[in-house]
């Protein structure tokens, strides 16, 4: 009998012995990651204890209260009964309906068997309406506060993400009939896999998402032409290569995220936007951030400020005569730079005539579902670890966030990887994701503690930076806001909050997708569409009603605007030929840095 007319119904008892001595095996590895998370200095144990305080909260309202589980129970058990008889219909041939169907961006149960094959519609449509019951238990009891309630919807979604049948291999039947068609060695190829991504673990569990032996930052990706023209302990500053005789008066600063790569701005060349810049007439640098290592403890909040942005302006006015430039800020890039701007303003230093915001958050008061992880405890348990350290490890940073998106970004991977065998694709998105920086202990925790804890940032004279409060009520530059309408990193919401803090003008878009390809949507795309509207009101709510959809990419609309202060066209510019002399040839050196090429120094 072959694979192929094998009845997979009669197949599932034969293949179990294979699974069974894989799940021994895939156990002993498993029991290593809980062995990471022991110790009483780890900040995993610190956030395991804040949820588990949650949830105690949550019990005893349910105790106090029990009809939302009750009215649950009652609800499920009729909905199991009406999936018995409609399965028992569809098994005699009988017309039968679906009782609950997945959400149609749920890809776990694509595979035709989960709907088709009795057996496999049973047990997801039972996976459902199980997942489905307990939030409605959650949803039912009262008198939890914003905080709480987070925390413990987060915890029952990874519980009940956790749970799907589309993560064990018998109950899943893409990986049964890869199991059939490959003799087990799918389950073996997974086991290798996954006890290398375990080696390569901080914090948590890294899954390979691409192909990374097929990527090379600077072979292709990250392959804009450029010069390194600057570098201190904390950033490489990169001139890249004019493609315009003619050129802007007015220089380029971008400042990307420092827990990122800049990379995500030159990924290809078709949607690179620093090459785009360049295209249409701009002189362009970019800030290349260091990835430390425990050298640099002490490196603060303020010393990203005076060795990122400051130190590259005086740099820039050497390079091009050039005192005034237009600022870009992308994510925590566009916080620095908002920080940077209150500081230049109580100098009297106006040298940045306007400040692009790229998916920045600047009222933190709701950070998104990243704010489960920040509170007091959780911080705390960090900084012990980070005081040991000297630095807090990216990898564990990109767990949590993939955990925000747990399906599509750790158990689709986990099913991939680890249960059919497969190896990742190559996938230039995915190989920036995994490529992450440190950041220094000092730095981390003042972010951690001023920004998203204590919200200072926003308030009049909350924050000092060397020496200076600042206040961004009096930030009169003219701003353009960029955010994304399903971004869960920095909610839409909350960055119009911010916008709204500014003295100066403002110009707020909303761009369709997330925080990535919301941003990183080329002209060429045509993908997506952006809202925009000309009044600023207070509630954000109140911005969307009045505002208009545009086809097309927002690069454009940008374009229109940060072109009114470009100045006049000038020669072009070439890295090295001036006052300041080239380094080394684009991306640098700091960018090709892997997080274990620091560690390990």
């Amino acid at each position: 009998m072959t694979v192929e007319s094998l009845n997979i119904n009669d197949a599932v008892p034969d293949m179990y012995d294979m699974v069974a001595k894989a799940s021994d095996q895939f156990s002993q590895l498993m029991n290593q990651i809980s062995s990471k998370t022991t110790s009483e200095d780890d900040p995993s144990a610190s956030v395991l204890t804040d949820f588990s305080e949650a949830i105690q909260e949550f019990s005893q309202k349910l105790i106090e209260n029990p009809a939302s589980l009750m009215q649950a129970q009652v609800g499920l058990m009729k909905q199991q009964v009406d999936l018995w008889q409609q399965t028992a219909l569809k098994f005699s041939g009988q017309e039968s309906k679906t009782v609950i169907e997945p959400d149609k961006s749920d890809r776990r149960f694509k595979d035709e068997e989960w709907s088709e094959n009795i057996v496999f519609d049973y047990i997801k449509q039972f996976y459902l309406l199980q997942s489905k019951s307990i939030k409605s238990v959650v949803d039912g009891v009262g008198g939890l506060s914003d905080n709480t309630k987070n925390k413990v919807d987060f915890f029952v979604r990874q519980y009940t993400s956790a749970l799907s049948p589309s993560n064990f291999a018998g109950t899943n039947p893409e990986v049964i009939r890869k199991t059939l068609e490959t003799g087990g060695s799918n389950l073996i190829n997974g086991m290798e896999q996954f006890s290398d991504d375990l080696k390569g673990s901080f914090g948590g569990l890294n899954i390979s998402m691409s192909d990374s032996a097929a990527f090379k930052v600077g072979r292709n990706v990250a392959t804009t032409p450029g010069q390194v023209i600057f570098q201190n302990d904390l950033m490489q500053l990169i001139q890249f290569n004019p493609t315009t005789e003619k050129v802007f008066k007015r220089p380029i600063l971008v400042i990307p995220p420092f827990i990122n790569k800049y990379y995500i701005l030159d990924l290809r060349e078709d949607n690179s936007y620093l090459k785009w810049m360049l295209d249409q007439g701009h002189t362009v640098f970019c800030i290349s951030w260091v990835n430390p290592g425990p050298r640099l403890k002490d490196k603060g909040f303020e010393n990203y400020m005076k060795e990122g942005p400051l130190a590259a302006l005086d740099v820039i006015e050497k390079a091009t005569g050039e005192r005034e430039v237009n600022a870009i800020g992308y994510c925590v890039g566009g916080t620095l730079l908002a920080a940077t701007l209150s500081y230049m303003k109580k100098k009297q230093d106006n040298r940045i005539k306007s400040a692009t915001y790229l998916a920045t958050l600047i009222d933190f008061k709701d950070p998104g579902e990243i704010g489960i992880f920040i509170n007091e405890t959780a911080i705390s348990g960090l900084e012990k670890q980070m005081d040991t350290l000297g630095y807090y490890d990216g990898r564990m940073m990109a767990f949590s966030f993939n955990l925000l998106r747990e399906n599509d970004l750790f158990w689709s991977f986990v099913v991939n990887n680890y249960l059919k065998g497969e190896r990742p694709a190559a996938f230039d998105l995915l190989y920036w994701n995994t490529d992450g920086t440190n950041l220094p202990a000092k730095m981390h925790s003042f972010y951690l503690r001023n920004m998203y804890l204590n919200n200072l940032l926003k308030e009049k004279n909350g924050i000092e930076l060397d020496g200076v409060k600042i206040d961004l009520t009096e930030v009169d530059t003219p701003s353009y806001f960029l955010s994304t309408a399903q971004d869960h990193i920095a909610k839409w919401t909350s960055t119009y909050s911010g916008a709204k803090l500014f003295k100066g003008d403002v110009k707020y878009v909303l761009g369709g997708s997330g925080h990535i390809a919301g941003v990183v949507n080329p002209p060429s795309a045509n993908k997506y569409g952006y809202w925009t509207n000309s009044e600023l009101p207070e509630k954000s709510d109140d911005w969307f009603k009045g505002a208009e959809k545009q086809d097309g990419s927002w690069w454009l609309d940008w374009k229109s605007w940060v072109n009114k202060s470009a100045g006049v066209k000038v020669a072009k510019r070439i890295p090295g030929s001036g006052k300041v002399k080239a380094i080394e040839a684009a991306p640098g050196s700091y960018v090709s840095k892997s997080i274990p090429d620091v560690v390990k120094m």
